[in-house]
């Protein structure tokens, strides 16, 4: 079974560069005007099929952009290097050196245990804790930041697991809770406004183009958002525990005794962990009231009002201020470290896997900039003849499969403008078109390039990419389903979206 499968792989790695080669030489197949979009999708298919196959370390696969943008005219050499840097990959370093800080002084397992005695021993307890937790935390701050918060935690909770069960008995259960993890601060993220860029850019977009529709509040998004997100966070989690649990349960064992005397023999928290402790709670609590927010009935301030230029500001920016406070706050242990934390222990941030994410970005600015994404949105004008739930369905499709390998805030970007013009052009309220888009680009479960997410707890290296993408295309294919049947019947009546009326203020 293993030689089919590592020859079905050998196949699809030595086809992609032919698929890559036959766009390159037959641009007109996509647009003859414009080449340049075929060769952005012949190297979207090549990065595509090799990442998946993983016959070639993936931090690999994910520099062709530079190698090959220039050389095709699709993007300037030194812009595309450019997008391997920001400030989501800085966030990504900044939380890693917490996660680290946390691992060197042993924080985390004294977390782990006591988390362990308060969600409960069970493995669906432990997993609906750590989604629950995934989500509430996305609503109002970046799901990346949740997902590397928790992370951590996890990683701990399942060495203390294998500690007491057999290690081969517990690795399906392991990948179903960072899978759960990763899809419920993607999921969470959707219920409130500021829970994921998209939907921000979703309400300037929407106002930018309709001026005199009604406000879209902070409530008003919650009111039809939240019962969405949290009946997909539990079709998740059924779904998760069918794949991941189902054959563990009988077996597994981690008595309430033995979690409690591990905890009491780690004696009073140490003076070091007190220090990383407080580091990470800051960092949280910094991510959490960065931003303003506005319930409605109340306005909340973000502490970055506090300074000049607020929107300077970001995620990346505050988790990298924490990780240099590491090396400079002095240790009393001198024999493990003259600093809380070290470049030693530094080292071991997977970079591989920032790369990988960097590629993502890259592709993503590809798609932008060669026009391939806008190419895509036209295509879909040609749909007014069907019917609303048709195009909805189409729509959210394809943006959900494009969003794998594109960032979700610039297909939204890109999207919206298209749409919000074709449904003026189909006679469509707007917001039956452009808010299923917005929440489709966050239906990203299969490949670790398709959500920060996704990218951190393949991190962990517990995980393959057969393994994401075997779970999260049929939960791609169950958001799909669920988003359609959910705008046509529920967003309908919470926005008074009437399909035989166009609105007044969309004329």
């Amino acid at each position: 079974m293993l030689q089919e499968i590592s020859l079905i792989k050998k196949i699809l790695f030595l086809i992609a560069p032919l698929l890559f080669v036959l766009l390159l030489l037959f641009p007109q197949w996509l647009d003859p005007q414009n080449p340049v979009i075929a060769y952005t999708a012949g190297i979207a298919v090549l990065m595509a099929i090799w990442w998946m196959t993983e016959v070639i370390p993936l931090a690999v696969t994910a520099l062709l952009p530079v190698a090959l943008f220039p050389l095709l005219g699709i993007m300037n050499g030194k812009a595309v290097a450019e997008t391997y840097f920001n400030h989501l990959i800085f966030l990504f370093i900044g939380g890693f050196l917490i996660a680290l800080a946390m691992e060197k002084w042993h924080l985390h397992r004294r977390i782990a245990l006591r988390l362990l005695l308060w969600i409960g021993l069970s493995p669906a307890r432990i997993l609906l804790g750590f989604m629950f937790t995934s989500a509430f935390l996305s609503m109002w701050i970046s799901n990346t930041a949740t997902t590397m918060m928790m992370v951590p935690i996890l990683l701990s909770i399942i060495a203390k697991i294998e500690e007491v069960n057999n290690t081969t008995q517990t690795r399906k259960m392991e990948k179903g809770l960072l899978l759960g993890i990763a899809y419920a601060a993607s999921i969470g993220g959707i219920a409130t406004l500021i829970g994921t860029p998209p939907n921000l850019s979703f309400v300037r977009i929407f106002k930018i183009y309709f001026p005199q529709a009604p406000d879209i509040s902070f409530a008003l998004w919650l009111v039809f958002a939240l019962p969405l997100s949290a009946v997909l966070l539990l079709i998740t989690y059924i779904y998760l525990y069918n794949v991941f649990f189902k054959n563990v349960t009988n077996d597994f064992n981690m008595g309430k005794k033995i979690v409690e005397t591990e905890y009491h023999s780690l004696g009073k928290m140490s003076y070091e962990e007190r220090w990383v402790l407080f580091l990470f709670v800051s960092l949280a609590l910094l991510w959490l009231f960065r931003r303003p927010v506005n319930l409605g009935f109340v306005h909340l301030h973000g502490w970055s009002e506090l300074f000049a230029n607020p929107k300077w500001i970001t995620d990346g920016n505050i988790a990298i201020a924490i990780g240099i406070l590491l090396f400079l706050i002095p240790a009393k242990n001198t024999r493990k470290s003259t600093f809380l934390m070290d470049w030693h222990t530094a080292e071991r941030i997977p970079w591989g896997i920032i790369l990988l994410f960097g590629g993502g970005f890259a592709l993503a600015s590809g798609f932008k900039e060669s026009g391939l994404s806008q190419f895509i949105g036209q295509e879909l004008t040609g749909l007014q003849n069907l019917h609303p739930i048709l195009i909805v369905l189409i729509i959210v499709i394809t943006i959900t499969f494009l969003t794998e390998l594109t960032s979700n805030t610039a297909t939204v970007e890109t999207f919206l403008p298209i749409l919000a013009a074709m449904s003026v052009a189909v006679r469509v309220n707007p917001l039956f078109l452009m808010i299923p888009a917005t929440i489709a680009a966050s239906f990203a479960f299969m490949l670790p390039v398709a959500t920060p997410p996704n990218a951190i707890v393949f991190g962990s290296k517990k995980l393959t990419i057969n393994d994401m993408v075997k779970t999260g295309f049929w939960l791609n294919i169950i958001g799909i389903s669920i988003l359609t049947l959910t705008a046509y019947f529920y967003m309908s009546w919470i926005f008074d979206i009437n399909l035989n009326d166009f609105p007044l203020w969309a004329k």
